[in-house]
């Protein structure tokens, strides 16, 4: 990625943070409209998965541009997804689904530049944990 589509999948997380979870619940709602078979990959409190969702996503993004500290934090996530069940097909359902609230949550800021941004990134960080899932 370069500077300015670093800048803005940033400024566009930003205006995320301040309904991070109303977003999040957005998110598994739509996630469980898609793929009703991944709700049970949830245990526990939703509102707290919901939580965990947000801060994975705030941790990613402010570590975005240094990328040779993101790749190791990728990968064990990608490790311990395996023990909770998901697949590889899961990741698209997601991907789907993050697109999705984004644009719910950004409105008219969600413009096609911010989308190819977040589609991007996204594809990177799940191609990553992938990787790692198949080696685990």
């Amino acid at each position: 990625m370069n500077a300015q589509q670093i800048e803005l999948l940033k400024s566009s997380w930003a205006k995320v943070v301040p309904i991070k979870d109303t977003a999040a619940e957005l998110f598994y709602g739509k996630l469980f409209e898609m793929d009703p078979a991944v709700k049970p990959l949830f245990k526990g409190d939703m509102k707290e998965q919901g939580r965990k969702l947000m801060a994975a996503i705030n941790t990613v993004v402010n570590g975005v541009d240094k990328l040779d500290t993101m790749v190791p934090i990728l990968q064990d996530m990608g490790r311990r997804h395996v023990a909770y069940g998901v697949k590889d097909a899961h990741y698209d359902t997601v991907g789907a689904a993050l697109l999705w609230t984004l644009e719910k949550g950004l409105g008219e800021a969600f413009t096609p530049e911010v989308k190819d941004v977040w589609a991007g990134a996204y594809g990177v960080i799940a191609g990553v944990m992938k990787e790692a899932a198949a080696s685990a």
